[in-house]
């Protein structure tokens, strides 16, 4: 195979050193080859960057190793057109295998345009991916601690969980309040029932009741301070998700008019994949990319299912939340398609393959200006009736009769 780059460099990235080596030279001739390793500092990449240019390279390649590529793409994307490829497909046939071996490895796959390259989003869509990434980190903190606080009155044989639904809710934080002071009975502290919760006072009181210690109450108050704390840096962080998403407003209102999608979601869905589709050569490519088809396994001509990829975990997470949340508004496509695949596939396989659909609808919307259009309940009904008439049809062929379909009269 030809060469098709004329000067390109290939880096092996770790956490102290990069290791890189430039191929330089007319396309009918060998190579002229230089060899250099940096260190990470920003110093040491400033200078592996200025290197670079004096090399006259115009291409540079990397693995996705860990985070450590991040701060080098930082600094070369601005100057020279940055390659990210998978560290999987571009690993070199077995043998010896050295830093300097994977470096020349790299830049020779790069010089010859071998090396596919991964989707890394702009500087502002990154920004605003760490910021989703981190609220999702930091609600899965404080859902846990709410699990421990939920855990720690059942020791103590506090079964308020049995009785309120949200534990943490106005009238329950209420309750949990008056047991780390321990200034009122199980009856007094039953009637900080709020509204609905009123009707169940004579449960409370016997739910409030049980042997809840001073070490109790003592981790009782830190857990419910870590909850509170938890709690208001997800409205700031929420403001500042705001802050990020204001440039995209336009496209965030079209992505809420999917069933199922709120604005957590969408936010995840913009910071995730951006809202140029043209980076994707289309809405089955970027499913795949974010393990939501099915895989492929072919042997002897017969075909045998896989299973979906890793894929973009915060991405799939997100979509099949918002698959579940479409599962239960009724009236929509989604509902029904949801309802029909789970009774033959299971409900964790249907929620799966509504995340696929909302992922490709959401393409289409980035990439054309759309709008949701539910196409409603009936619409799998009509698409039934069509394929039904279809094969009965062609099974009448096959025996030899002549078939006219015509509307039945109402």
């Amino acid at each position: 195979m030809e060469p098709i780059v004329e000067s390109c460099a290939g880096l092996d990235i770790h956490q102290a050193s990069v290791v890189a080596c430039v191929m330089s030279g007319p396309l009918d001739k060998k190579p002229n080859k230089q060899i250099r390793t940096f260190g990470t500092m920003h110093a040491d990449l400033t200078e592996l960057a200025d290197w670079l240019a004096s090399c006259g390279c115009t291409v540079v390649a990397m693995e996705s190793t860990g985070v450590y590529w991040k701060p080098v793409h930082v600094i070369l994307e601005d100057r020279f057109d940055v390659i990210v490829g998978n560290a999987h497909r571009i690993k070199a046939v077995p043998g010896r295998k050295t830093d300097v071996k994977d470096a020349e490895w790299i830049c020779d796959l790069a010089r010859h345009g071998l090396i596919a390259r991964s989707f890394v989003p702009s500087k502002a869509i990154r920004a605003l991916r760490d910021l989703t990434r981190y609220r999702r980190k930091l609600t899965e903190t404080a859902s846990t601690e709410r699990n421990r606080l939920i855990r720690l009155l059942e020791s103590a044989g506090i079964k308020l969980a049995g009785v309120v639904s949200d534990v943490l809710g106005v009238s329950g934080e209420a309750m949990i309040r008056a047991l780390i002071e321990a200034d009122r009975t199980p009856a007094e502290m039953a009637q900080l029932a709020q509204r609905r919760m009123r009707r169940k006072i004579p449960e409370l009181e016997r739910a409030l009741r049980g042997d809840l210690g001073e070490h109790h109450r003592f981790i009782l108050r830190m857990q419910l301070e870590r909850i509170k704390a938890a709690e208001t840096d997800l409205a700031r962080l929420d403001q500042r998700i705001a802050d990020h998403l204001a440039p995209y407003h336009g496209a965030l209102s079209r992505l809420l008019g999917i069933p199922g999608v709120d604005r957590v979601t969408g936010s995840t869905i913009i910071a995730e994949i951006g809202v140029d589709m043209t980076l994707f050569h289309g809405a089955q490519q970027l499913a795949s990319w974010a393990g939501l088809c099915p895989g492929s396994h072919e042997s002897a001509g017969r075909r045998r299912g896989g299973k979906t990829s890793r894929g973009n975990i915060f991405l799939k997470a997100a979509l099949v939340t918002a698959a579940v949340a479409a599962a239960k508004k009724r009236g929509s496509y989604l509902a029904d398609k949801y309802r029909r695949l789970s009774a033959r596939r299971g409900k964790l396989r249907a929620a799966v393959a509504i995340g696929h659909k909302i992922l490709v609808e959401a393409y289409h919307i980035l990439h054309d200006g759309t709008y949701h259009q539910d196409p409603g309940p009936g619409y799998l009904d009509i698409i039934d009736k069509r394929r039904n008439s279809k094969q009965l049809v062609r099974r009448l062929n096959q025996v030899g009769f002549e078939v006219t379909l015509a509307p039945k009269a109402p």
